[in-house]
C-alpha cells in the first residue's frame, strides 16, 4: 500500500488515508497513488490523488492500471505552468491512453480488448479552492458534506440486466479517449472517497458514513482498512482500493505567486541616456506612457542591443499593475517563437521592476497602415494575418490568450515580418486558477471581442474575433461594429448591433472573404471558427457556403432607409384615414 503523511504544509491542506487489497483474487490489478508537493509545486499544480482498476479478464491489466496512476502523477506535475489543471491532465491522460493502446495493438491482444492493457481511470486534483474531477470507466468518485454522501462520478457501465453489465469506456480501449470532467468549489472538511466496484457495491451510504462519523479524531489509513475488510467480509469477490482525502484547511487568502518578488523590487527613477543600470547602457529613450517606460540599451558583456522596460512611476501603489508587470516577463520567458516578441535573457539578480526584450528594428503595423496611401492589397493582408495566427497559435498551446491583439501591438520590419508585441494583458490559465480575475477588460476596447464586455467566459476565440478585427481595420481603416460594439454591456444589446460588409469599403474584396471575416467576426463565440486555422483556411480558398447569394432583408442591409420607408407607409395611412373619415 502506498502510503503519504496524514497533512502536509502547504497553502491547502488535506489529510489522506489510502488501502488496497487483493481480496479473494490471487492478484490485485487495482492500483493507487496520490502526491502532495511543497512550495512553488503546491502552488501552481496543487495536490493530486488517483486509482485505477485493471479488467479481470486480461492478464496485463495491473500493467496498465499502474501505468494510468504513474504516468499521472508524475507527467501532471511536468506539464507547463500555464496550462490549466483540465488541460494538463487531459493531455497527460490522452499520452497514457495512447501508450496502453498501442501495447494492446502490438500484442496478441489486438484482436481481443478484453485480455489487453485497460483500465478504468479516476482522479482528484486539489488546486486552492476548487477540486477538479477526471473519471474513465466504473471506478467511483464521493463527496461526504455534513453528513450527506453524493456520489460525483458517473458510472460508464451498460446493464443488461439487473445482474450483469459490462464497462462500456476504459482507457486503452480504443486511439481516442473522452475524459468526464467536473470541478466544485472546496468546503472545510469536505470529504472525498475515491474507490473501486469492489468497494462500493458491497458497502451501503450509511456504513461509509458512520465509518467517517468523526474523522478529525481518526487515522483515515485505518479508516481505508477497516472499509476494505467490510466490503471483504460482506462478500466482494474483487480486488478493492479505497482513498479518503479530507480538506483540513482551505487557504485563508489568495496569495500571487510573484508576491515574494514585491517584496524585493523597487521602481526605478526616470533614466538619462548615457546612465548605467543594472549592467546595462542606456542609448536612448523609446517610448513613455502613463504604464511604463521603454529604453534602448546596450550590453557591453553580449555586445549587444536590447530593449529595457520599467513601470510608470504613478504605479508605486499599484500592486495589481505592478503583478501584471512580472507577470508580462514570465510570460516573454515561455514562449519561444518566431513570431512574438523575445525575453532578453538577464541572469543576474534585480533590485529594480524591469523586462528585458529584444530590440526590433521597424514599426507598429498601425504606423505601417498609416503610411501607406493605397488601400492594402488583399495579399499582403492575407500575409500579415498568417503570421499573427501563427504567434496567437503560440500562446494558445501554453494555454494562454493574449487579449490585447491590435495593430499597435504587432511590429513589422521592412520585409513586413512581423512580431506580438505586450503582454500586459496575457490571460495564463494556469495562474488564472489560482488568483482571481481582474472584472475590468485590459485590452483595447475597439478591438475586443463583445464576450469581454458582457461578462461572458472567455476563450481563444475571443483572440480570433481580434484578429479577424485586426485584418478588416488593415483592409479597410475601419472597424466591423463601428463604435457600437464597446458600448454594450448585455446579450439584449449585442443583438442591436450590425456587422458592416467589408464590401461597403472595399468593393474589390472578394465576397467569399467578406463571409470569411462574417464568421471569426461573431457575436456570439460558439458561431466562429472553431480553430484559427479553420479561418486562414477559409482566407485562402473560397468557402462556397460564402458563394452562395444571401438575401438580406432592407433591415439588414440598410435600417436608415428601412425605418424612413415604414414611417412614410404609416403616414400615407394617416392621410387615408382622415380622408375617408371627412368623406363620411
Amino acid at each position: 500500500m502506498s502510503t503519504l503523511p496524514s497533512s502536509h504544509q502547504t497553502s491547502l491542506q488535506i489529510r489522506l488515508g489510502q488501502y488496497s487489497s487483493a481480496g479473494r483474487k490471487e492478484s490485485n490489478q487495482d492500483f493507487h497513488g496520490a502526491a502532495v508537493p511543497e512550495g512553488y509545486l503546491a502552488q501552481q499544480k496543487g495536490i493530486a490523488c488517483a486509482i485505477a482498476d485493471g479488467i479481470s479478464s486480461s492478464n496485463v491489466s495491473h500493467i496498465a492500471s499502474e501505468t494510468a496512476v504513474s504516468s499521472f502523477l508524475a507527467d501532471y506535475f511536468s506539464t507547463p505552468d500555464s496550462w490549466s489543471v483540465k488541460t494538463s491532465v487531459d493531455r497527460v491522460i490522452r499520452a497514457t491512453n495512447s501508450w496502453l493502446y498501442a501495447q494492446t495493438q502490438q500484442s496478441q491482444s489486438r484482436v481481443d480488448k478484453d485480455r489487453g492493457y485497460v483500465c478504468t481511470f479516476s482522479a482528484l486534483v486539489f488546486k486552492h479552492e476548487t477540486v477538479h474531477l477526471f473519471h474513465i470507466g466504473d471506478a467511483r468518485i464521493y463527496r461526504l458534506r455534513e453528513q450527506q454522501l453524493e456520489q460525483l462520478s458517473v458510472d460508464h457501465r451498460v446493464w443488461l440486466s439487473s445482474r450483469e453489465s459490462y464497462l462500456s469506456w476504459a482507457l486503452g480501449v480504443a486511439q481516442k479517449v473522452e475524459v468526464d470532467y467536473l470541478s466544485l468549489p472546496l468546503a472545510q472538511d469536505d470529504i472525498f472517497l475515491l474507490m473501486t466496484d469492489g468497494v462500493y457495491e458491497y458497502l451501503s451510504d450509511s456504513q461509509i458514513i458512520e465509518a467517517l462519523h468523526s474523522p478529525e479524531t481518526l487515522d483515515l489509513d485505518q479508516v481505508a482498512e477497516m472499509l476494505v475488510h467490510l466490503a471483504d467480509a460482506q462478500g466482494s469477490p474483487d480486488n478493492l482500493t479505497l482513498q479518503i482525502v479530507q480538506v483540513q484547511q482551505l487557504r485563508q487568502q489568495a496569495q500571487s505567486q510573484f508576491q515574494p518578488s514585491h517584496n524585493q523590487l523597487s521602481l526605478a527613477p526616470d533614466l538619462s541616456i548615457g546612465q548605467q543600470f543594472e549592467g546595462y547602457r542606456i542609448q536612448n529613450v523609446l517610448h513613455q506612457n502613463h504604464r511604463s517606460r521603454l529604453y534602448l540599451a546596450w550590453d557591453e558583456t553580449r555586445q549587444q542591443q536590447l530593449v529595457i522596460k520599467i513601470p510608470a512611476l504613478d504605479l508605486t501603489q499599484d500592486a495589481q499593475a505592478l503583478e501584471r508587470f512580472l507577470l508580462e516577463e514570465w510570460v516573454a520567458k515561455r514562449i519561444q517563437h518566431p513570431q512574438v516578441l523575445a525575453a532578453y535573457p538577464h541572469q543576474r539578480s534585480k533590485s529594480y521592476y524591469f523586462q528585458t526584450y529584444e530590440y526590433l528594428s521597424g514599426q507598429t503595423l498601425n504606423t505601417w497602415l498609416h503610411q501607406q496611401r493605397q488601400p492594402i492589397a488583399l495579399e499582403t493582408a492575407i500575409q500579415i494575418t498568417e503570421q499573427i495566427i501563427k504567434g496567437l497559435q503560440a500562446f494558445h498551446r501554453l494555454d494562454m490568450l493574449h487579449q490585447d491583439i491590435r495593430p499597435e501591438n504587432i511590429m513589422l520590419n521592412a520585409q513586413l515580418e512581423l512580431k506580438l508585441i505586450d503582454f500586459g494583458a496575457t490571460l495564463v490559465k494556469g495562474i488564472s486558477e489560482s488568483q482571481p480575475q481582474h472584472a475590468a477588460a485590459l485590452g483595447t476596447l475597439a478591438f475586443m471581442a463583445p464576450e469581454y464586455f458582457c461578462s461572458r467566459p472567455v476563450s481563444t476565440r475571443s483572440d480570433q474575433f481580434s484578429l479577424a478585427v485586426v485584418l478588416y481595420y488593415v483592409l479597410s481603416k475601419q472597424l466591423p461594429y463601428g463604435t457600437e460594439l464597446a458600448r454594450c454591456q448585455t446579450l439584449k444589446q449585442l443583438k442591436t448591433v450590425r456587422y458592416h460588409s467589408i464590401l461597403e469599403y472595399r468593393p474589390d474584396i472578394p465576397v467569399w472573404i467578406d463571409g470569411a471575416l462574417h464568421k471569426a467576426l461573431a457575436l456570439m463565440p460558439n458561431e466562429r471558427y472553431e480553430v484559427l486555422s479553420e479561418f486562414l483556411y477559409d482566407l485562402k480558398h473560397p468557402n462556397r457556403y460564402f458563394l452562395k447569394p444571401v438575401h438580406s432583408s432592407l433591415l439588414d442591409k440598410n435600417p436608415v432607409r428601412f425605418w424612413q420607408a415604414v414611417s412614410a407607409m404609416l403616414f400615407l395611412c394617416l392621410l387615408l384615414s382622415l380622408a375617408l373619415m371627412f368623406n363620411v
